[in-house]
C-alpha cells in the first residue's frame, strides 16, 4: 500500500494537472541539494522515495575496481573484495557477485533526513505546481492571442489597468488604452489581447481596447458576412476613440458590403459604436482604382475630381468649395484617416481655389497637403460624418498624416 505521502503527492498533481513522474523526479533531484548541502558531500549520490513507506533513502553509488592506484580518486570506487562483503541492514551481503567495473551502491541516508525531506519535497511541488500553473495560463492564452475576451478591472497602478481574465491577471498600459475611456475598479470591458509573453516572473498578458485590430473583431462578431468571408475587411485607420475609417470589399457577386456593415437601420454599426463608447466610424468601400478608392475614402465629403501620380504615390483632389473643411476634416483627421487608409499622400483643393489658381494672378491655392503613411492593410471601419466647421475654408499649412 502508498504511503499518504505518495498518495498526497499524486492527487496533488493529478489536481494541478502536472505529471505525478515529474513532481517526484524533481522531489528527488532536490533531495541530493539537500543532502549535499547538509553532509558537505561531493559523491555521485542519488535519492529515491519508497512507495510503500514513503522514506527517502540517498544512495552513494560506486564503481567496482581490482585496485586503485595511489593517484586516483576514491570517492566513488571500491575494490571487487570490499564490494562483495558489502552488506545491507539485515546483515547479508548485497553484492556477492559482484564484478569489477560494475556500480553498486550504498546507503548513505543519515539519521533524521525524513524531516529535512519532508520540508524539500514540500518547496519543490509547491514550485512545480507554480510553474504548471504558469504554463497553463500561456498557453491558454497564447492561443488567444488576437481574440477578444471579457475582463473585470481589479486595480489601477500607475495609469496601468490591472484587468483579471479567467482567473489570469492581465495589464493594459497607457499606450493601449483609449484617450477618452475612463476606467475604474470593477468596470467591466471587452478587451483585445495584444501580446502574450512568457517571462521568468510567469505569463505576461498584453490587452488593449485602442488597437486597431479590436475593430476588425468587433465587425467579425457583429457582421455575419465578413465572420463567413463574403465580405472582406481590406483596411483600417484608427484613431482610438476620436474616429476609424475602414475599407471593405464584396467577395460575392450581389452583396453590398458597405450595407452589410451598417445593417437594417444602422443597428450593425450602432453596436460597435457603442462598445466603443461613441468613437465615429466610416465604413468605406474599397476599389481597385486608386481614384475611385482615395474618393471613397474621403467620405463623408464629395469629390470632384483625383488625379493619380504614381511616380511620387500622390493623389491630387479636387473638392467643391463647400466640401473643403468636410473633406480636411476636425484638426486634418478626415484627410489624414484617408491618407493611412489608402496608403496614398492625399492633396486636397478646393474648385475655386483651383480656378483661382490657374488665374493670371491667384490669391490663394485653398490646399491641404496629406502626407500618406506606409500603407495599414488589415486596417479600420468608419461610419459617422466629420465635423464640417471643423478646418478652416482654405488651408495652406499642409496636414500630416500620422502612423498608427
Amino acid at each position: 500500500m502508498k504511503s499518504e505521502f505518495v498518495t498526497a503527492i499524486t492527487q496533488l498533481a493529478a489536481e494541478k494537472g502536472v505529471p505525478r513522474e515529474m513532481v517526484m523526479e524533481a522531489i528527488q533531484q532536490a533531495l541530493v541539494s539537500a543532502y549535499k548541502q547538509h553532509e558537505e558531500d561531493s559523491r555521485l549520490i542519488t535519492a529515491e522515495i519508497d512507495n510503500d513507506s514513503g522514506e527517502p533513502h540517498v544512495y552513494h553509488w560506486l564503481t567496482v575496481v581490482e585496485d586503485i592506484e595511489d593517484d586516483q580518486d576514491d570517492s566513488n570506487l571500491i575494490i571487487l573484495e570490499q564490494a562483495r562483503t558489502l552488506k545491507g541492514p539485515d546483515g547479508q551481503p548485497l553484492f556477492p557477485n559482484a564484478q569489477s567495473g560494475e556500480q553498486i551502491y550504498e546507503d548513505v541516508t543519515p539519521p533524521q533526513f525524513g524531516r529535512i525531506a519532508a520540508q524539500t519535497a514540500k518547496q519543490v511541488v509547491m514550485q512545480k505546481l507554480r510553474d504548471a500553473e504558469r504554463k497553463l495560463v500561456f498557453n491558454q492564452f497564447a492561443e488567444r492571442e488576437g481574440e477578444i475576451v471579457h475582463g473585470v478591472i481589479q486595480r489601477i497602478e500607475a495609469g496601468t489597468v490591472i484587468i483579471e481574465i479567467d482567473r489570469a491577471e492581465a495589464v493594459m498600459p497607457r499606450t493601449e488604452q483609449v484617450p477618452t475611456e475612463r476606467y475604474y475598479q470593477g468596470q467591466r470591458l471587452r478587451v483585445y489581447v495584444a501580446e502574450v509573453r512568457d517571462t521568468p516572473r510567469g505569463p505576461q498578458i498584453i490587452v488593449s481596447r485602442g488597437h486597431r485590430l479590436m475593430l476588425r473583431r468587433l465587425f467579425e462578431q457583429e457582421v455575419p458576412e465578413i465572420f463567413s468571408g463574403a465580405v472582406e475587411i481590406k483596411a483600417i485607420a484608427r484613431e482610438a476613440g476620436f474616429r476609424s475609417k475602414v475599407a471593405v470589399a464584396a467577395r460575392q457577386e450581389g452583396i453590398d458590403p458597405v450595407g452589410s456593415c451598417v445593417g437594417v437601420r444602422g443597428v450593425r454599426i450602432q453596436n460597435i459604436v457603442n462598445e466603443l463608447n461613441g468613437e465615429k466610424i466610416d465604413v468605406v468601400e474599397w476599389s481597385e482604382d486608386p481614384s475611385q478608392y482615395v474618393a471613397n475614402a474621403l467620405s463623408p465629403a464629395q469629390v470632384s475630381h483625383v488625379t493619380i501620380d504614381d511616380a511620387t504615390r500622390t493623389a491630387k483632389v479636387i473638392v467643391p468649395e463647400r466640401q473643403l473643411s468636410l473633406a480636411i476634416g476636425k484638426e486634418g483627421q478626415n484627410a489624414r484617416l484617408a491618407a493611412k487608409l489608402t496608403g496614398w499622400r492625399i492633396d486636397i483643393k478646393s474648385d475655386v481655389a483651383m480656378a483661382a489658381a490657374q488665374a493670371p494672378s491667384p490669391d490663394g491655392d485653398g490646399r491641404a497637403a496629406v502626407p500618406a503613411p506606409a500603407a495599414v492593410q488589415d486596417s479600420a471601419p468608419t461610419t459617422e460624418d466629420s465635423d464640417p466647421a471643423a478646418a478652416p475654408a482654405e488651408a495652406s499649412e499642409p496636414v500630416g498624416a500620422t502612423k498608427e
